[in-house]
């Protein structure tokens, strides 16, 4: 199957939690039915990829959103 580009990388400064941050970059693509969202270190060290749900397209800001918390979740894991 190929996959198609909804969003190229894209670097963000993702705020956590008392004036902690982290920066990483991301993209949002498709591959077949489903969208995801792949999360990087800015050296390419993969950090997670997450599954959107059915239908979901979205903007650049919804994005990040799910961007922090996806990080969020991975710090406390």
């Amino acid at each position: 199957m190929q996959g198609s580009t909804i969003q190229d990388w894209t670097t963000s400064e993702v705020l956590l939690t008392f004036g902690q941050h982290r920066t990483v970059e991301y993209r949002v693509y498709r591959e077949g039915e489903l969208n995801f969202q792949e999360i990087r270190e800015l050296d390419g060290t993969p950090v997670h990829t997450l599954e959107l749900p059915d239908g979901m397209k979205l903007d650049q800001s919804s994005y990040e959103v799910l961007l922090r918390y996806v990080l969020l979740d991975i710090i406390a894991a």
